[in-house]
């Protein structure tokens, strides 16, 4: 790939867009980020060929492509990246959950989790090491043909661990791979995201290399059908959007999330697109691709119907009636105006907006999740217009969503009788902490490109230097506490590989936004969009 000068237009950007990935789909390339804003802040020149673009292990490589000094955080965070790698058979495989000498109980955190990797395989993939990338997929896949049980009852074939193990046997000199498909986890519950992720990455991964030959294998194409099965299957749903239980997905403890969370939808809807890119038009992957194309259309229409709240729409179900029996109900869920929480009023600006929790019969759950949110940018699940409204959202409510430490995985924390009835209880999902609106560095890739994407760098700047003030210092905390996420967390670990790898790739993107087509998806022109609505008022 020749080098990209800053005189380079974004056509050619687009051409090379093109060559990183077979042309499935018919989806009109546009400009993702916006140029003019990294100029005026000084942050974005283009660089060289994709071997040596990211290389930031040091200060010399990146400062002699450069006209800034790299952050001394850099080389910090690629050292302790490199610690977590695991290895089968004296190959990379993946990295640890967490790198922690200090905590006396190891628990799950040196085991690789098919979620925490993702932000390590990008880190990785922008830096120009695809091995380790490809030897997780290799991996991953090869474990989800075993058969899976929890008591007596057989998990669905498609399923994808949350996790897996080496153990060295020094002795015998050989390594066994222990696999968690959820039967150890907290709950029990199977982890519904990990299909998810792992269709994104195997497309970040042909994106990243132009290497087409690894999607292409049977292997593969057999994972991504297999797990295409399980979310496709016919039911007794009446809606396009995905059932699950509570504790499937990043947020993996009971946070009343049951039901069509936000978060496994809009990875849902990101790896069906991502799956349509990459399956062979043979007879089998036409007819997912039909089955696909359908709950696309279904799906993004459900979503950005009934998920979505901006000013107006919350002012609507303020005055929705109820027990509405036809057709044409405008409530069709049955929501209760007087079941809508009190501090959704003050937090809803005049401009700006988001996809909310959960919506199911006779419930809505107004909180705010940070990885849905970003991911449905991404994923171009969200509308131009949905997108730009909820990084007005962000710029508007801007320490109640990130605050002091980035970002919010979700806002605002329950707490008190409502907090004892949904958590059960839980003493580590206390107000403000873990996953009950604590802050997590992670998320700040997930922020960061969504920024990029709807031309606001700015945004992904600013968290970006709060993060640095703190984080290395505080030895790479797994989250923080507290209304503004001020302390470190309780239970956190330390040297938390996904805050580490959450933070280079947040980096390298915006020293590089080319590095977004590996992430981005734009948006189908043939999924229809939901009427637009107009604002009458100023701002």
């Amino acid at each position: 790939m020749e080098a990209v000068n800053s005189s380079s237009s974004i056509s050619e950007l687009d051409d090379i867009s093109r060559l990183l990935d077979r042309p499935r789909l018919n989806i009109e390339r546009k400009r993702s980020f916006d140029e003019r804003s990294f100029s005026e802040m000084g942050i974005f020149e283009p660089v060289n060929s994709p071997g040596d673009r990211s290389r930031c292990e040091t200060p010399a490589s990146s400062s002699s492509r450069n006209s800034f000094e790299p952050h001394p955080m850099l080389a910090e965070a690629w050292d302790a990246l490199r610690r977590s790698l695991v290895y089968f058979r004296g190959q990379p495989v993946g990295t640890i959950a967490a790198y922690d000498h200090a905590s006396e109980e190891v628990l799950n955190y040196d085991q690789v989790f098919v979620r925490d990797f993702v932000p390590s395989a990008l880190a990785f993939l922008m830096n120009g090491e695809p091995d380790i990338v490809k030897n997780f997929l290799l991996k991953t896949i090869q474990i989800q043909g075993r058969e899976k049980k929890i008591d007596r009852f057989k998990l669905g074939e498609g399923a994808m661990p949350a996790s897996f193990k080496i153990l060295h046997d020094p002795i015998k000199k050989t390594d066994t791979v222990i696999a968690d498909f959820g039967e150890s986890a907290i709950g029990r519950v199977a982890p519904v995201d990990s299909g998810f992720w792992w269709i994104i990455l195997l497309r970040a991964y042909t994106k990243s290399t132009g290497d087409t030959s690894l999607a292409d294998t049977s292997e593969c194409q057999k994972g991504m059908r297999l797990i295409l099965s399980l979310c496709l299957s016919e039911g007794f749903d009446t809606f396009p959007t995905l059932l699950c239980a509570d504790g499937c997905s990043m947020v993996d403890r009971r946070m009343g999330v049951y039901g069509y969370p936000i978060e496994i939808q809009a990875l849902f809807f990101m790896a069906l697109r991502s799956a349509m890119s990459m399956l062979k038009h043979d007879t089998e992957g036409k007819e997912f691709m039909e089955r696909i194309v359908k709950r696309l259309h279904a799906l993004s229409f459900h979503m950005r119907s009934y998920f979505w709240l901006d000013f107006q729409q919350l002012n609507d179900i303020y005055r929705y009636k109820t027990e509405e029996y036809s057709h044409t109900a405008v409530n069709k869920f049955n929501v209760i105006p007087d079941s809508i929480p009190e501090w959704v009023f003050d937090f809803m600006p005049l401009r700006g907006g988001y996809f909310i929790g959960n919506v199911s019969p006779a419930r809505m759950d107004f909180r705010w999740f940070a990885l849905g949110n970003c991911v449905a940018i991404l994923g171009s699940l969200a509308t131009p217009e949905q997108s730009a409204a909820i990084m007005d959202l962000i710029e508007e409510r801007w320490e109640e969503l990130v605050g002091e430490m980035p970002v919010k995985i979700c806002h605002p924390a329950i707490e008190s009788h409502e907090w004892r009835i949904v958590t059960g209880c839980d003493p580590k999902n206390t107000r403000w902490s873990y996953h009950n609106g604590g802050s997590w560095p992670v998320l700040l890739w997930l922020l960061t490109a969504a920024c990029i994407k709807t031309g606001r760098p700015q945004i992904a700047k600013r968290a970006i230097d709060l993060t640095e003030a703190r984080l290395l210092k505080d030895g790479w905390p797994e989250y923080y506490d507290g209304r503004s996420g001020r302390f470190i967390g309780k239970q956190a670990r330390k040297f938390q590989t996904w805050s580490i790898a959450g933070y280079l790739v947040a980096k390298m993107l915006l020293e590089d936004p080319s590095h977004l087509g590996m992430i981005s998806l734009e948006e189908d022109k043939q999924i229809k969009p939901v009427i637009k609505r107009s604002y009458s008022w100023t701002c």
